[in-house]
């Protein structure tokens, strides 16, 4: 008879298992980019990625900078605590690949109804000769217990290396967080000494002007000019001194900018302010496209984000499957605390298997598995178009660089030119020679192409801090 019920349990579970293994198939999904094979038709492997950004930065005030904004900044804070949680959520897999073991201690009370069939079958039982059976009845335990989901197709362990790759991927995440953080203080650097030149032409433009309302009210003075002159100076002085103050507020808010990056209150920042226009930017190797994936962390974020997600497809596919939990107890049991330590008699174990598996309503478990495709395929579009983006941010920096070159050496003749124009129109106006209209024409367009220049040579700082970041430098 044992021999019979042992077959039909095994028909039941063979049962279980045909029904429930008709899975859907896993769909193929494979992240294959195809990059060109270089950026300007260079194929040398040499990158600046390579390079830490203390090598990369020499100006040792932005150095200082950068240093602060890496102990203090709170985003990168924040992504810290994002590895922590990952962490934690590895060890939480971790555990439910292995028995759940616990200690319990329960007392309780019943009273069943005289009139039933354990009523009934209690009132004629006696627990010895002449003792009859409690009432009410009472209840003691002090017992082990455990229970353990045998992980036969991989769920839990497919489970526990997809909380891997997602905790590997937060580390690229905040590899990611410190190259943007290291980027923006080093572009607002360069824009705060942008500013500190932008300053220091206005105020000599002030002077220029100045000197020259002087001319014109002495001319006038002398008849030689009109009041129409002296007017048009003053108000050219006054644009002067208003664009001044504008610059200042820029600088104001420029130092906040970077004081917020750094994770601190508003403070001066130290800086060499002189021979903006001096500073040259740093030679750009760029390599080849295809170290991108090995460079940039956003690239190698998405890629860990894609593996985590079929992952997830193979966990919520094994939910189509059986599940085998064991459960066990072993301790102590009787319905008087005098009795519990009586041995064997107050004595209780239990071993129990239970297969089960979905067989009609299984919607729900659909659903879910429907859900994991979807977010594998999204994981998918987002490694290709995270490999896209970094492609094209490095070819656009690196045109960009080439472009400003041409353009700050043309700018820079420019200037040149209106240098020596603002002299000789002086002078040709002293001697009666040319009007004011002349000279304050002159006069703004110098002012015009110098802050232009020093725009561009800002541009041109910026955009190596760029490239830089874009070929994956910053977080070494």
């Amino acid at each position: 008879m044992k021999f019979k019920n042992y077959n039909y349990i095994l028909l039941l579970s063979l049962g279980l298992a045909v029904v429930s293994c008709k899975a859907p198939a896993i769909e193929p999904t494979k992240a294959s980019p195809t990059m060109p094979e270089s950026f300007l038709s260079s194929k040398d492997t040499n990158t600046i990625a390579s390079k830490t950004w203390k090598n990369f930065y020499m100006d040792k005030n932005l150095v200082d900078l950068i240093d602060v904004a890496l102990k203090n900044n709170q985003e990168l804070m924040i992504t810290l605590q994002e590895i922590e949680i990952a962490k934690n959520d590895i060890r939480v897999r971790k555990g439910a690949l292995l028995p759940m073991v616990g200690v319990k201690g329960s007392a309780g009370v019943e009273k069943v109804g005289r009139y039933t069939s354990q009523g009934a079958g209690d009132a004629s039982t006696e627990i010895m000769p002449g003792k009859e059976f409690p009432e009410p009845l009472q209840d003691y335990t002090l017992a082990a217990y455990a229970h353990w989901e045998v992980d036969i197709w991989k769920k839990l362990r497919n489970s526990k290396k997809a909380a891997v790759s997602r905790y590997l991927a937060t580390i690229e995440g905040k590899n990611f967080v410190i190259t943007n953080l290291v980027a923006e203080v080093a572009a607002s650097y360069y824009e705060l000494l942008s500013l500190d030149n932008q300053l220091e032409i206005v105020r000599q433009n002030i002077n220029l002007q100045t000197n020259a309302l002087e001319i014109v009210k002495v001319q006038k003075e002398a008849a030689r000019a009109t009041e129409l002159a002296v007017q048009k100076f003053q108000a050219e002085v006054f644009s002067s001194k208003s664009m001044e103050f504008e610059i200042l507020q820029r600088i104001k808010e420029t130092e906040n900018t970077i004081n917020f990056l750094l994770g601190r209150y508003p403070q001066e920042i130290s800086r060499d302010k002189t021979n903006f226009l001096s500073l040259m930017p740093n030679t750009i190797t760029s390599g080849i496209p295809s170290q991108l994936l090995a460079n940039r962390p956003d690239i190698k974020q998405a890629e860990l984000e894609l593996a985590a997600a079929k992952l997830d497809v193979k966990v919520a596919r094994a939910e189509f499957y059986p599940s085998l939990d064991i459960s066990a107890s072993y301790g102590l049991q009787a319905f008087k605390p005098s009795y519990l330590f009586t041995l064997p008699e107050s004595l209780l174990y239990s071993l129990a298997g239970d297969l089960a598996a979905p067989l009609i309503n299984r919607n729900a478990i659909k659903a879910e598995y429907k859900n994991a495709n979807a977010r594998q395929l999204q994981a998918l579009y987002n490694y290709e178009r995270t490999v896209l983006n970094a492609y094209l941010e490095v070819a656009t920096q690196l045109s960009k660089i080439s472009n400003l070159e041409n353009s700050y050496n043309l700018k820079s003749k420019q200037v040149d030119a209106l240098n020596k124009s603002i002299d000789v129109s002086n002078d040709l106006f002293k001697s009666a020679r040319v009007d004011y209209f002349e000279v304050l024409m002159t006069q703004r367009d110098a002012l015009e192409s110098k802050l232009e220049l020093i725009e561009t040579k800002k541009e041109q700082l910026n955009a190596t801090v760029r490239v830089y970041r874009n070929l994956g430098g910053g977080w070494k």
